[in-house]
């Protein structure tokens, strides 16, 4: 048997190596391309989203490489990411791949002993301690990954030589993938966290401040918001981004059932504007605005094109008394980077503005 599953972010990383831990054979198709989004968008229904036609490219290049058994997760509510597998399997099939397609739901049922249940499933054979180990492996690579591009997101707009921060955090992807063991991953991560805070940097740096929020695929995959977290390093922001893989699994397969919830204060924010879930991401990310808007000279929105719970989102960000700006980025097959550099350039030099304005005191 072999496993395959779809991109998004560096999700792979934690899930290769779980698999590896477990002995199951794993196939990581090649990174979001052209070509996975022309696959996807060719074999998609209309009207479907970015994150559905690239999941459905990834599938089908795993299956290209021999994999026959597909994990993809489903949504809730009025997130179409429900919707998904009942569409994609399929397709698949009528593509002539028989891979079976194996689904879970992304709800706030399903904790962490479901998400074990899961790899048990897979895996079968496995003893239970056996999935621990490997699931905290995988967990701990999936947190430094987060600690250090936190770092990266404070190094890039400061940093002397442009590209440093990033080329750092390339090799320092790639050797966490690679690591084999705990001690190796805590000295990759040591080792790379001493590098990037030996990047020389401007000491008289007062980088402005961007927020990044929205649905979670499209802030997450690269290939789908075309680097944009780099590209404003480019220009001299510092990103701050509260959404993370890590942040999602930590506490809703871990602290839920204690009574824990990150998002209670995200939400909380938002309930003066929205008073339930809409799906997706959809409540975060009106109550990120909210809850941050001290902390942002402005907030960068992303969701995918025709996505139904952040199209609430935006219309509500635009009503709220926190006036900060909010560039809104609707993401597609269609969205050049040309186009979108130069929004985000317009966007910064109003922030810049903005932010002259407040340090000198005028209104």
């Amino acid at each position: 048997m072999k496993v395959g599953f779809p991109h998004g972010g560096n999700i792979y990383i934690p899930l290769r190596t779980l698999f590896r831990e477990l002995g199951v054979d794993c196939v990581v198709p090649p990174p979001n391309s052209k070509r996975s989004l022309n696959l996807g968008t060719k074999y998609s229904p209309e009207g479907a989203c970015l994150p559905f036609k690239l999941t459905l490219g990834n599938l089908i290049e795993a299956c290209e490489e021999g994999a026959d058994l597909l994990v993809q997760a489903r949504g809730f509510g009025i997130c179409r990411l429900g919707y998904y597998t009942r569409i994609q399997e399929p397709i698949l099939h009528d593509l002539g791949y028989d891979a079976e397609v194996m689904k879970f739901t992304l709800s706030e049922n399903f904790k962490f002993i479901g998400i074990l249940k899961l790899f048990k499933r897979i895996c079968d054979g496995a003893s239970w301690l056996r999935i621990l180990r490997a699931y905290h492996f995988g967990m701990s690579k999936f947190r430094d990954l987060d600690e250090i591009e936190r770092l990266v997101q404070r190094v890039r707009p400061r940093e002397l030589e442009r590209g440093s921060a990033n080329r750092l955090f390339l090799e320092a992807t790639h050797a966490i993938d690679d690591a084999d063991s705990m001690s190796s991953l805590k000295r990759i991560k040591k080792d790379y966290i001493e590098k990037l805070k030996g990047i020389p940097q401007d000491p008289d740096a007062d980088p402005i401040t961007v927020g990044i929020a929205g649905e979670i695929y499209v802030v997450l995959e690269p290939f789908a918001n075309m680097d944009i977290e780099v590209e404003l390093g480019k220009l001299g922001v510092e990103v701050r981004r509260k959404l993370s893989y890590y942040q999602w699994a930590k506490y809703n397969f871990y602290l839920n059932p204690l009574g824990i919830n990150e998002w209670r204060a995200v939400r909380k924010a938002a309930y003066p504007y929205l008073r339930r879930d809409v799906g997706g991401d959809g409540w975060e990310s009106v109550g990120e605005k909210v809850l941050y808007s001290q902390e942002y000279d402005g907030m960068i929105h992303l969701f995918p094109f025709t996505c139904m719970p952040e199209t609430v989102a935006q219309n509500i960000m635009s009503s709220t008394k926190e006036h900060i700006p909010v560039l809104s980025i609707a993401c597609d097959e269609q969205m050049g980077k040309v186009g979108m550099l130069t929004r985000l350039e317009a966007f910064v030099d109003l922030l810049e503005h903005r932010h002259c304005q407040k340090r000198r005191g005028t209104p």
